[in-house]
C-alpha cells in the first residue's frame, strides 16, 4: 500500500478529485496549508502599501491506495494539477506498512 501526498494549487483541487474518481479512489484527506518552495512567496498591495507574503496558500491531498494503482494515481494528479507555471506543487509517495478500519477492524487493502 502507498500513501500519496500532493501539495497543489487550491484552484486545481476539483480537477484532481475528478481525475482520481475513475481510478477507483474512494476517499482522500484534504487540508488547507501554507508554505513556500522555489516560488519563495510574493508581494501584494493592500490599501496602497506593499506587503510580502512569505507563505503561499496551498492544498495538501493525502490518498491511501493499493500498490497496483499507485503509479496511475500519481500520473493522474500530476496531469490534472499541472498548469505549467511555477508553484504547481509536489507529489510524495510513502510506503504504508499497515492500515486498519476502526469501525470494522478490516486491515490493509480491505481497510482502504
Amino acid at each position: 500500500m502507498k500513501l500519496i501526498m500532493a501539495v497543489i494549487k487550491p484552484s486545481k483541487l476539483d480537477d484532481v478529485r475528478s481525475s482520481l474518481s475513475p481510478l477507483g479512489v474512494t476517499g482522500m484527506t484534504v487540508s488547507e496549508v501554507k508554505g513556500f518552495g522555489r516560488q519563495g512567496g510574493h508581494t501584494e498591495i493592500y490599501r496602497g502599501a506593499e506587503y510580502a507574503i512569505n507563505f503561499v496558500p496551498k492544498i495538501k491531498i493525502e490518498v491511501a491506495v493499493a500498490d497496483d494503482v499507485a503509479e496511475n494515481v500519481v500520473l493522474a494528479i500530476q496531469e490534472s494539477a499541472n498548469t505549467g507555471k511555477i508553484g504547481d506543487g509536489k507529489i510524495f509517495v510513502f510506503d504504508i506498512s499497515e492500515a486498519i478500519r476502526i469501525r470494522t477492524g478490516e486491515t490493509d487493502t480491505d481497510a482502504l
